[in-house]
């Protein structure tokens, strides 16, 4: 036998061998829908084509070692095709048949296409099982018909893959196959499949020989013979018509139907799925689908056309030839009847979509239609095969193209979960984001939480005329050794809650609470002319929230608070639970002033005195206080200057008489609209 390798391996360009990606392998069942297990789609069509033109190494190794075990003591050699499966799963693009090729050059030329040969009968044998087999039977009822449906099924799948590559399956005629492809090797394998596939699936024994195609080194033609007879090529049963030589067809333009240049038996090929009633609407004529599937019957049960046809469609239809005359212009759907007495019959339900045909000449109806099925599944289970379907017949892309949509379909509901999915998961971390970020607002300034959560770093900074306020409950210590944990916290929640009222309504800072002692500052995260004005007004507020609020035993809460204006630097402090923190001299000023306080007295410095007369239209009541009160570490360098109480506030526009609360949201209301606030 001549060698398989005529263009030598050396001229064959061999795929690399590298090693796979994570995630780079790809697998035909990803595309698979959501269908029962046994249900067969242009998945399993494909990924049986598949086996006989790009066999994977898995299938290849199972195949070689089954080989090996049946002709060891033929080809001692033989056992070095064997390969470790552990090299597919690192190397998955490793090109095992090449290695096949080069192993068999050394072995023995003469032997290697007889190898390949049994190689490709074992890789049927030990491979294409269950829904493989299923998707192999489904192209047709014998060898030729496989053999056609593996030319048109083959190029669609092709089609849908955008596979640009010349290789392919074209059925030249009755028991001839011209397959092309870059790799000897695969023609050789192909050899073999087809001869074990034609055993498995048809009971028939073939030779099939081999040769290339004369002007193509890439195309290689199969001839299938019967081993019966094997000068005679395949015959399906389709008697040839003898014909004289140099015999001429006489065309006739006549309308007379004898003078059809075709006769019945090519027309019921032609249209398998077409039927002629009479007047009675007998059945007359039936196509080869119908013709299959009733055929056994007629002779039993008549040829009544309702017998084995229900028609669905046009609606209200009344069953009588000149009523169905005049509905041919209307869209015909048939549904296929179980015949009388039978009880395995696959086509019941079946249903039909075509159109009726009145025919004058003969006074007869021809209906000629399409099975209309749902996918390679519906037609498996209605028993037909895809050479049922005639290759003019739309029908037969609708199904094998309708597969791919379907997968398309699938693949889309999936990522449109998956998106789904990611939208909810963003949904999700955005909330939580301003959770984030509304908690770090509460604890630091809006445009020190920025910077935290966009993970830039701060640097102290200096800044000019911050007003302090400091504050804390006089007599606290006794207040807590008179009391439970329980109520000390219970006091200062509901204290310090209108206190934290006061800090969002006068947009100041809450610098910390520690025990007793309430701190703010305002001047820092927005500066204004103001700032010690709303500084003054929440001391004001906080004085007379104190009224409100009593401690266990009855008595009410008094707090003593000092103010004071000065330059202070600010920054974040510490990794774990962050504090922003004021650090400064004016700070230790500022609680000064206020240990240097009274009960329910605000404590005011001179620099924050200054700052509440800058400005016309604000009345600060301000009492002095002895200069003795003055803290020893404010700078007096006149001798002058003292502190003062700040005993209320009084909006010159309004009636004095009105709450303090008017009065301050009034002042409020006045540099929010001068915009300066």
């Amino acid at each position: 036998m001549a060698c398989p390798f005529f263009r030598r391996a050396d001229s064959l360009s061999r795929q690399p061998s590298v090693i796979a990606e994570p995630g780079t392998h790809w697998n035909l069942e990803d595309e698979e829908l959501s269908l029962s297990d046994d249900a067969l789609t242009l998945t399993h069509l494909q990924m049986a084509i598949q086996l006989l033109t790009a066999p994977s190494n898995e299938d290849l190794n199972t195949a070689v070692t089954s080989l090996v075990a049946k002709y060891r003591q033929s080809w001692p050699n033989i056992h070095k095709l064997k390969l470790d499966p552990k090299i597919f799963k690192s190397c998955a693009n490793y090109d095992y048949l090449g290695d096949i090729q080069e192993l068999l050059l050394k072995m023995d030329e003469a032997s290697a296409s007889e190898i390949l040969v049994l190689l490709g009968e074992e890789l049927i044998t030990c491979c294409c099982t269950g829904i493989i087999e299923r998707a192999f039977r489904c192209l047709g009822t014998d060898l030729q018909e496989f053999l056609g449906s593996l030319d048109g099924v083959y190029d669609v799948l092709k089609l849908q893959e955008d596979d640009v590559t010349d290789t392919g399956f074209v059925c030249a005629g009755d028991g001839e196959l011209i397959f092309t492809s870059e790799r000897p090797v695969i023609a050789w394998l192909l050899l073999g499949s087809l001869k074990a596939l034609t055993r498995m699936l048809y009971k028939v024994d073939v030779n099939i020989k081999i040769e290339p195609v004369e002007g193509d080194a890439r195309r290689y033609r199969y001839l299938f013979s019967l081993v019966k007879d094997s000068s005679q090529t395949l015959q399906l049963g389709r008697p040839l018509v003898a014909t004289k030589p140099h015999e001429t067809v006489q065309r006739s333009n006549s309308a007379n139907a004898s003078d059809l240049q075709m006769n019945s038996s090519s027309f019921c090929k032609m249209f398998p799925w077409h039927f002629i009633m009479n007047e009675q609407l007998e059945l007359v004529q039936l196509g080869r689908g119908f013709s299959k599937l009733y055929k056994p019957y007629l002779a039993d049960f008549g040829c009544q056309a309702s017998t084995y046809f229900d028609f669905k469609r046009p609606k209200g239809l009344t069953m009588k030839f000149r009523e169905i005359v005049r509905r041919t212009y209307t869209p015909f759907l048939i549904g296929l009847k179980c015949p009388p007495g039978a009880t395995d019959f696959p086509a019941m339900g079946l249903e039909i979509k075509g159109q009726m045909v009145h025919c004058p000449e003969s006074n007869s109806l021809l209906f000629i239609g399409s099975p209309f099925l749902d996918g390679l599944d519906g037609l498996t289970c209605n028993g037909l095969f895809i050479s049922d379907i005639p290759l003019h017949d739309a029908t037969r892309e609708v199904i094998l193209v309708g597969e791919q949509a379907r997968a398309q379909d699938g693949l889309r509901r999936r990522m449109d979960k998956l998106k789904s999915s990611i939208e909810e998961a963003n949904s999700a971390v955005t909330k939580e984001r301003k959770k984030n970020v509304s908690l770090l607002h509460l604890i630091f300034p809006a445009e020190i939480a920025e910077k935290l959560w966009l993970g830039s770093s701060i640097d102290a900074k200096t800044y000019p005329d911050v007003t302090i306020l400091f504050s804390d409950i006089v007599g606290f210590t006794s207040i807590c050794s008179r009391a439970t944990p329980f109520m000390v916290i219970s006091m200062l929640e509901g204290l310090y809650k209108d206190f934290d009222e006061f800090c969002d309504f006068f947009d100041v800072y809450k610098v910390e609470t520690i025990g007793d002692a309430y701190c703010v500052a305002s001047g820092l995260h927005r500066a204004s002319i103001y700032d010690a004005h709303k500084v003054a007004w929440m001391a004001l507020k906080m004085i007379s929230a104190c009224s409100k609020h009593i401690t266990h035993d009855g008595e009410q809460i008094k707090m003593r608070i000092g103010l004071h204006t000065g330059t202070v630097l600010a920054g974040v402090v510490g990794r774990k639970m962050p504090r922003y923190c004021l650090f400064g001299h004016n700070v230790t000023i500022a609680n000064k002033f206020e240990s240097s306080s009274e009960a329910l007295k605000i404590n005011v410095s001179p620099t924050t005195k200054n700052w509440l007369t800058k400005h016309e239209g604000f009345a600060f009541d301000l009492q002095p206080r002895d200069p003795s009160f003055l803290p020893k570490e404010f700078p007096n360098s006149n001798g002058n200057g003292t502190c003062y109480f700040l005993e209320g506030f009084r909006n010159p526009t309004l009636d004095t008489d009105l709450p303090l609360d008017e009065h301050i949201n009034a002042a409020m209301k006045t540099i929010s609209e001068g915009g300066d606030a």
